[in-house]
């Protein structure tokens, strides 16, 4: 199995767009790390297969946003999955 590719930033919409859908797995596995306590450079190199010490700045940004996001899902954009479906 391939990984999506990614952006730096998840496009920030108020549904949930394609890209969500592409990275629902994403998002449950920054959850699970961050409800860990995991270390985000160790996520970052995991789940994004990035090395954070070639450039922390994008890898932490990478990492941040995308966790907004999933946290924006949890709160948010399950809805609109539910929506869609019972329509």
């Amino acid at each position: 199995m391939t990984k999506p590719a990614f952006q730096d930033s998840p496009p920030l919409t108020d549904r949930v767009n394609a890209y969500d859908e592409a990275h629902l797995t994403t998002y449950l596995r920054l959850l699970d790390a961050a409800e860990e306590g995991a270390d985000w450079r160790e996520v970052v190199r995991i789940v994004f297969g990035l090395d954070p010490a070639v450039d922390p700045d994008r890898a932490r940004r990478i990492h941040d946003t995308h966790l907004a996001r999933a946290r924006w899902m949890t709160d948010t954009g399950y809805r609109h999955l539910l929506d869609t479906r019972m329509q």
